[in-house]
């Protein structure tokens, strides 16, 4: 029987929704399967183990904001990890995010490199692996991960650095061990991340593109009434809806602010995934609602929706679009990365700057009043579990 172990930091989110259905999928193909996680709760249905810890984490966290040093620290939970692996002896490892706080990288590249016998897998979710710092570089306009780093713009931004710049020696720290490995097949979520690793110095990999996917029994057009009056949404509104994980700077948070301030009485903004602190801020026409799991909430929000506007500078994916595509609701994202592949004119606009200008006119002009079932039936034979899932199990097998 295949061994399969997969790591990444959580079980939840997008990329731990990934890695989960990865893992069902395989279990179903006979697979033997473990999945090793640094944070947060673990899969009720699934084999897994934690490996972070309190003072672990928090003392990664200070490492790195005071010295940029992620992926330097949690020692002693790393040598858990390599333990685990050794103990569990198996013949596929598949990576996912080995960044945020849990996870050694030079211990367990030494170990991949001298002990482990079996196929590598890593899946790029963002840019960290072939950067000095950052996950994220194109809001800031930069391509010195191309050649070396330093300096990072992105300093003060996750992983977060106050005092310290390692970009410079980090740029070469990983890229000796993240190249110290002889086969190592990497896997991206679209070919705009894939065109992005070979220009990289992990250019020598063989890079996969294999699409995120999302759930087509939950994403449908879902209507229940309750669930708008829960939070406010009224029915003599036009709805503009925006969800992120974290509404960050890169995400477009102040896009949605100036929108707000210019467009009719007509509308209402309604953002997902807010912080308590972000939700009082708000001006009185965005309805704010915090990060939720509960995706059946979600797939009402989408389908109530008029337009899902996705200001976003960087996706390596954008699981939020597919979701919003899903649900019958067009979008309007931006052409800065990989998320104008899920958008033709089918299924909304693809902006080509950030402007205020271009969002207010963009959704002034709108005429696409719900997405044709045909073309959603289209989208969901293309990013479909299975299709997807079945890509990589093969890629496992051969």
């Amino acid at each position: 029987m295949t061994k399969l172990v997969q790591i990444n930091t959580v079980c939840n989110g997008s990329t731990g929704k990934i890695m989960g259905d990865i893992q069902r999928k395989a279990n179903e193909e006979g697979f033997e399967t473990l999945s090793i996680y640094g944070r947060r709760k673990g899969y009720n249905d699934l084999n897994c183990v934690k490996v972070g810890g309190f003072f672990s984490f928090w003392f990664h966290v200070f490492l790195t904001t005071v010295f940029d040093k992620q992926g330097h620290g949690s020692y002693f939970k790393t040598k858990k990890i390599i333990k685990i692996l050794k103990n569990e002896n198996p013949d596929i490892i598949h990576l996912h995010n080995i960044h945020g706080y849990y996870l050694n990288y030079k211990l367990l590249f030494k170990y991949l490199k001298n002990d482990f016998n079996g196929k590598l897998f890593w899946t790029f979710h963002d840019c960290w692996s072939f950067t000095g710092h950052c996950p994220h570089f194109i809001a800031v306009k930069c391509d010195k991960w191309k050649t070396q780093c330093y300096k990072c713009p992105n300093k003060n931004k996750y992983p977060i650095s106050l005092f310290l710049d390692s970009s410079k020696k980090e740029y070469k720290n990983k890229k000796y061990f993240f190249n110290s490995i002889d086969d190592m097949n990497i896997i991206v979520p679209s070919d705009w991340l894939k065109n992005l690793v070979e220009q990289s110095y992990m250019k020598n990999y063989n890079v996969t593109t294999i699409n995120n996917w999302v759930n087509a029994d939950i994403f449908k057009p879902t209507y229940d009434a309750k669930i708008l009056e829960k939070y406010n949404i009224k029915n003599d509104k036009k709805i503009i809806l925006g969800v992120a994980s974290i509404w960050e700077e890169r995400k477009g948070l102040k896009i949605f602010q100036e929108i707000s301030k210019r467009i009719s009485e007509n509308y209402n903004i309604v953002l997902v995934g807010l912080t308590k602190k972000q939700i009082n801020k708000l001006p009185p026409n965005i309805i704010g609602i915090e990060r939720t799991e509960n995706q059946k909430e979600l797939a009402v929000l989408y389908t109530r929706a008029d337009l899902f506007l996705n200001p976003s500078k960087e996706e390596t994916f954008s699981l939020v679009t597919l979701e919003a595509i899903f649900c019958g609701t067009p979008v309007i994202v931006l052409n800065t990365s990989a998320v104008k592949e899920l958008v033709d004119k089918d299924t909304g606009i693809v902006l080509e700057n950030f402007d205020i200008k271009n969002y207010l006119s963009a959704i002034k002009e709108f005429k696409l009043e719900k997405i044709r079932k045909e073309k959603i039936d289209t989208m969901k034979k293309k990013y479909n579990s299975e299709i997807q899932i079945n890509k990589l199990l093969y890629l496992y097998k051969k």
